[in-house]
């Protein structure tokens, strides 16, 4: 007997193959691995696909493809109070780190083994990234993800014991190499993006240190390859986010105080 037909509507092999991603959807997935999954031939996979990528579904991650910022911008954020006030306390000085810079600045956070962005600021020129408020990328391959994962073990070792998806010729692949770079990052407290994530895309970013003297956030400056020198930013960056630093953590001895207050109040 031959194969059962598929009887599958186009918007049914559409959808499944969005569900195929899985946990990888930002990383990215080849259309071969996608067809397997979701029993497609490769040439009505990579069909959809095209048809998902000119609609924000999907899009191309080097050969493959990864979910795409129509799925990011649909999805309702949940309250997040501890983000809001991160947001509010640091976005002033991200704002300053532009006024200094003139490149391109993010303001973004560790979530899980991904960076979430929280604000990013443009240079007049553009330069083609795929960093966009609210939305995510692998931590590995970013300066902002880099220099979090260098201070939070757990995170790191999940990395470590993942695949790493190339995302460029540049992406760090190598499990070893990527351990031995977060080691340096703890040092210098410094990381880098060499068109690890976008080509044509360089970046710097650091740390700004919360209460327990460890990552609550990572400022970035990036701008074009060849043409932005990441280097040059490394003085202002730092300052900016250690001035940022004391800020988060004078909200947070404010916080905690008013917290205390209520509780002594509540108590009487």
């Amino acid at each position: 007997m031959g194969a059962a037909r598929d009887t599958r509507t186009a918007v049914d092999k559409a959808m499944a193959l969005l569900q195929a991603f899985g946990e990888e959807g930002s990383v990215g997935v080849g259309v071969s691995e996608l067809a397997r999954r979701c029993g497609l031939s490769k040439s009505t996979a990579f069909r959809l696909l095209g048809v998902l990528a000119r609609n924000g579904a999907v899009e191309r991650a080097g050969s493959d493809y990864r979910l795409g910022p129509m799925l990011f911008e649909l999805a309702e954020p949940q309250p997040n109070a501890e983000i809001d006030l991160l947001n509010e306390t640091l976005t002033p000085y991200l704002a300053r780190l532009f006024e200094l810079t003139r490149q391109t600045v993010h303001l973004a956070v560790l979530a899980g083994t991904e960076v979430s962005y929280l604000n990013k600021l443009h240079a007049q020129f553009k330069v083609p990234s795929p960093s966009r408020i609210g939305g995510r990328a692998p931590a590995y391959c970013t300066a902002v993800g880099k220099v979090m994962l260098a201070w939070d073990h757990d995170a790191a070792e999940a990395v470590l014991s993942s695949k790493l998806q190339a995302w460029t010729p540049h992406t760090i692949t190598d499990h070893q190499q990527l351990r031995n770079e977060l080691e340096a990052i703890r040092t210098t407290n410094i990381a880098f993006d060499w068109q690890e994530i976008a080509l044509g895309l360089n970046c710097i970013a650091a740390p700004v240190m919360g209460p327990m003297r460890t990552p609550v956030a990572a400022f970035s400056v990036s701008g074009r390859a060849g043409v932005m020198e990441p280097e040059r930013y490394e003085k202002l960056l730092r300052k900016v986010c250690f001035e940022a630093g004391k800020a988060v953590v004078a909200r947070w001895r404010s916080a905690a105080r008013a917290e205390r207050a209520q509780a002594a109040t509540s108590g009487n």
